[in-house]
């Protein structure tokens, strides 16, 4: 595997000051309302490292992160520290609350899977092959430990960068009253309104639209002055066969693809790891997606 080389870039605007860098397979955005460049600089290094210590903790792709630990203990219980505690326990609740649907248990289901774009669908035999190594409800939880069953894994892809941009926007609020957006790979965030007293503008792609297509260049704009916003959909993940649509996010319960369910929901909540948790849980209702919003009386947008 190929070593990227971690790296921040800081960018003066009209207003402040733009922060990039790339983590956790997506690129990071930081926007800061205020010109003084050393506090730029101090939220560059602040956010990014978090960023990266996270993506390190966590990525089931690192072979010494904690996921990893965990998912090759063969059975055997692993103690985890207080935030992976945490992180789990969230994870448990959002399966309870989504009646089993929020899975992180789920990820194995990529054994059968691989949303490359192509007409590769899997036969039932193999998502047969793989049903039985899912299911949180396997899984035992302690204050200090969790153990899974032989050939289970657990993913936290889902939960990881809006728990990222959470803790990042904690440190950014921790250096400084001036306003700051955070935006990793759409899951957003913002201490305030800018310092006008408007909302951030923010920018959400068309799922599944050819950069040739007029939709591309006219992405779905969001206004937030605080709290966050993060998106679930494929835009980038899926299928297509027979001029049908499978999307990544898959119902645990069956092991297969959401067909009928909206391209991309962006949802608005207090922090950024409960609207991810939302939009994906809408996202597997299916037709019915749309109207669970509604139920849940929360700011969202479907595109269908």
């Amino acid at each position: 595997m190929s070593v990227v080389k971690r790296q921040t870039t800081i960018t003066a605007t009209e207003r402040g000051f733009k922060i990039m860098f790339h983590a956790m397979a997506s690129p990071c955005e930081v926007l800061l309302d205020c010109l003084n460049k050393n506090i730029a600089e101090e939220l560059a290094t602040a956010i990014s490292n978090e960023a990266w210590r996270i993506e390190d903790k966590y990525s089931r792709y690192l072979p010494t992160s904690v996921c990893s630990a965990i998912n090759q203990s063969n059975g055997k219980a692993i103690t985890v520290d207080e935030e992976t505690i945490r992180l789990l326990e969230f994870a448990q609740q959002s399966f309870l609350l989504s009646d089993g649907l929020f899975d992180i248990t789920s990820g194995v289901l990529r054994n059968a899977w691989n949303f490359d774009g192509s007409d590769n669908v899997p036969e039932q035999e193999q998502i047969d092959a793989v049903l039985p190594f899912v299911g949180w409800d396997k899984v035992k939880l302690t204050k200090s430990t969790i153990t899974l069953e032989p050939n289970m894994q657990i993913d936290l892809g889902g939960l990881g960068k809006e728990y990222a941009v959470d803790t990042c926007l904690i440190i950014a609020k921790s250096i400084t009253d001036f306003p700051v957006l955070i935006n990793f790979g759409g899951d957003i965030a913002a201490t305030s309104p800018q310092q006008n007293s408007t909302p951030w503008q923010v920018g959400i792609e068309h799922p599944g639209v050819a950069p040739s297509d007029p939709l591309y260049k006219q992405p779905l704009v969001v206004k937030i002055s605080q709290g966050a916003i993060a998106t679930s959909g494929d835009a980038r993940r899926y299928l297509l066969k027979n001029n049908k649509r499978y999307s990544h996010v898959l119902n645990p319960k069956t092991g297969w693809s959401m067909t009928n369910s909206p391209k991309s929901i962006t949802v608005v909540a207090p922090n950024c790891i409960q609207a991810g948790f939302l939009a994906t849980l809408a996202l597997l209702q299916g037709e019915q997606a749309e109207q669970f919003l509604i139920e849940q009386d929360i700011g969202s947008w479907c595109i269908w």
